[in-house]
């Protein structure tokens, strides 16, 4: 696509028409309520949302996109001056509220652009959008993916959302008598809460600017702001840290719960006492023995665990949001795409797509080697790829090349960034989320 047309969820560029995935912060980076580039297309939901993200956003500047429909829409070729017709087609990507895919047609072609998804085979929503996708798709073929790469390596194997969700339950349900502590996103993980609430019969609670999102999203009597309702509460990611729990447990038993694709990397728990030993059940029926001492991050077949304790007060679900690498390689195989160009360009186990699925656009994988940060950030600056980074990473120096590596799930991490993460509470960039 010629540049100075489209921006998908870049917002510094020079475009005539710029595109929103969802509202999570790092896709609206360079969005502000003083911004008035040109027309901001977006889903409905989140354009209910937007006023509340960007409080006197001049809102005559939304278009709204209805998912499943096709709009057209009239740009002018910066280099010919002749006009275009672009169509586009918003699909639900099953990421957070509001967010979803575009399909675009034109002059240029097919192009999809994922933003942030979650593809579940057995997923009832995804079954809709893969029906909505075929059908808009028809016989064209996508010359070029954006997609979203997150957890684009084999190491990935999430359970699905529900199964995710009955793992917090029968973590909650084993502690009776303890608080509980989920650590959440501004925006998203609403399927899970709903799921503990219903399940346990509780409300649940959630900081003040939570509660007017969740009621613009329309549940309006499951959570609360007071605290003596509920021994259960939702509080953000970035206040959830191994030092707030254990000044939790000094005043009253208290486990905390992170529900996300992205393991901690900090050693498991080690303690010899046993406080609050417990036996958790799966939705397969297989138990896992959960106590005080340690706990192995992963299985033999280099798999992580479904559920991991990696501190005495800390459990990890992975309960996610984005694909992982299997749901990743069916949406591929689905779409058969010409192209692929992944949209996270630096993250703690960034890999071009094309690496893994070259094979399946008819690329020779071989022939693909891991491109230089440098290389990326001078491609599609038009429909641009956003940025993920982690708490710690960064490009290496002299010295940091001197920095032992540490060989996790096969993704190298610098110690530097270990003991980073490991001291901040193993905090996590908002990836889901996470």
């Amino acid at each position: 696509m010629e540049k100075g047309l489209i921006s998908v969820d870049r917002w510094s560029d020079h475009s005539q028409a710029y595109f929103l995935t969802h509202l999570h912060s790092d896709h609206t980076h360079g969005l502000s309520s003083s911004w008035t580039k040109g027309p901001l297309f977006c889903s409905r939901l989140t354009a209910k949302l937007f006023p509340f993200r960007f409080p006197n956003f001049k809102l005559s500047l939304l278009r709204i996109l209805d998912i499943g429909s096709w709009h057209s829409f009239v740009l002018v070729s910066p280099s010919s001056g002749s006009e275009t017709t672009v169509d586009v087609m918003a699909i639900d990507a099953h990421h957070c509220p509001g967010a979803v895919m575009y399909l675009f047609r034109g002059d240029f072609g097919c192009m999809l652009f994922t933003g942030d998804f979650r593809w579940e085979a057995t997923d009832g929503r995804a079954k809709i959008g893969r029906t909505m996708l075929l059908n808009a798709l028809e016989r064209d073929r996508v010359n070029i993916l954006y997609l979203d790469n997150t957890y684009c390596n084999p190491s990935f194997s999430f359970p699905s959302r529900e199964a995710a969700s009955q793992q917090v339950v029968d973590i909650i349900a084993s502690h009776p008598k303890h608080d509980i502590i989920i650590g959440i996103d501004t925006l998203g993980k609403e399927d899970l809460l709903l799921y503990i609430s219903r399940s346990l019969k509780v409300k649940i609670w959630v900081w003040p600017e939570r509660l007017q999102t969740m009621h613009l999203l329309g549940f309006n009597d499951i959570f609360t702001t007071k605290t003596s309702l509920t021994r259960v509460r939702a509080v953000p990611r970035y206040s959830f840290s191994i030092n707030t729990l254990e000044g939790l447990n000094k005043v009253r038993p208290t486990i905390g719960i992170m529900p996300s694709g992205l393991p901690w990397v900090v050693k498991p728990s080690e303690v010899n006492d046993n406080p609050v030993s417990s036996s958790i059940s799966n939705l397969s029926g297989n138990r896992l023995r959960i106590n005080g001492g340690p706990c192995t991050e992963i299985n033999k077949k280099g798999k992580l665990r479904s559920v991991v304790r990696f501190h005495q007060y800390i459990y990890s679900v992975p309960y996610s949001d984005h694909s992982c690498f299997p749901e990743i390689e069916d949406f591929i195989k689905l779409v058969q795409p010409v192209s692929i160009k992944g949209i996270v360009s630096s993250s703690f186990c960034y890999i071009e797509p094309l690496y893994y699925f070259g094979r399946l656009c008819g690329v020779e994988t071989s022939s693909q080697r891991l491109p230089r940060k440098s290389e990326w950030r001078d491609k599609d600056k038009n429909i641009g790829a956003k940025t993920k980074s982690n708490s710690g990473s960064s490009n290496l120096t002299d010295a940091g090349k001197r920095k032992r590596k540490i060989d996790f799930l096969g993704i190298h991490l610098r110690r530097v960034s270990v003991v980073r993460r490991a001291q901040c509470g193993a905090k996590i960039v908002e990836n889901d989320s996470p």
